[in-house]
């Protein structure tokens, strides 16, 4: 385990685990929190690592930012700035690793939490969890991704609701919203994100991280364009050591070994 102030970090061959570690600031995020959690980010995205597990410790996943420390910055616009910008780096780096990012919603997520919850490539969620926006109740407005994933997930409509209002998701609404890949009992969670991550070691590293890069670039691109983009990659990944031994071992019907 690597050393952080307010974050956990653990290598397990290439398994990642990230923990959000203030449980008594609800993992609020105070400007220590986004600058390691993008440091994190950054040493996932290697050969090394083929899936990063983030969660949260205590009652909560993340409850925002830390308004108390933003409360006493001599700047604040200046101090949020630099929070929102090492956050968004991390969620950058994470959105565009080839690594699986698996996310497991521990408990609530509120304003940043919420945000980043639902980067995930794939997302668990303890069925206490819940999913608020928040931003607006503190007159501040959304960051983390949310004005970017929330209306390719869910849509216009229904994003501005909970902008708008601060509704809050169960985890079972979130589930149904098309926010959660899988809601499970609250004392299965880090059994479920353990099997899950397990589940995607097997898997090429090179695909997921093509399949990652397909879904981002889909919304910006004309279908002549995402189609040549498809081309490419299948192309590219057919010339590789893993994409050689995914058809050799297909056709010899056996189980792949991917690197």
């Amino acid at each position: 385990m690597t050393e952080y102030e307010t974050i956990k970090f653990e290598q397990s061959g290439p398994i990642t685990r990230i923990t959000l570690n203030r449980p008594d600031a609800a993992n609020g995020m105070n400007a220590t929190m986004t600058r390691e959690l993008a440091n994190a980010a950054a040493r996932c995205d290697t050969e090394a690592t083929k899936v990063v597990v983030l969660t949260g410790s205590g009652r909560f996943f993340c409850a925002g930012g830390d308004l108390k420390s933003f409360a006493v910055a001599p700047n604040r616009g200046q101090l949020i700035k630099g929070v929102a910008d090492d956050l968004h780096r991390a969620i950058s780096t994470f959105a565009r690793m080839d690594a699986v990012l698996i996310i497991a919603v521990n408990g609530v997520a509120a304003g940043a939490g919420f945000s980043l919850a639902v980067t995930g490539d794939l997302v668990l969620a303890a069925e206490s969890a819940s999913f608020t926006m928040a931003y607006t109740r503190a007159g501040l407005s959304p960051d983390g991704s949310a004005s970017y994933y929330l209306p390719r997930l869910i849509g216009i409509t229904k994003t501005k609701e909970l902008m708008l209002t601060n509704r809050t998701l169960t985890a079972p609404e979130a589930s149904q919203w098309g926010l959660v890949t899988e809601v499970v009992a609250d004392d299965e969670l880090a059994d479920r994100a353990a099997a899950l991550a397990d589940q995607m070691t097997a898997t090429a590293r090179g695909s997921n991280g093509g399949v990652k890069a397909l879904l981002l670039s889909t919304f910006s691109s004309g279908l002549e364009e995402q189609m040549e983009l498809e081309g490419r990659l299948i192309a590219a990944r057919a010339e590789t050591r893993d994409g050689r031994e995914g058809i050799d071992a297909f056709l010899e019907k056996r189980k792949p070994e991917f690197a």
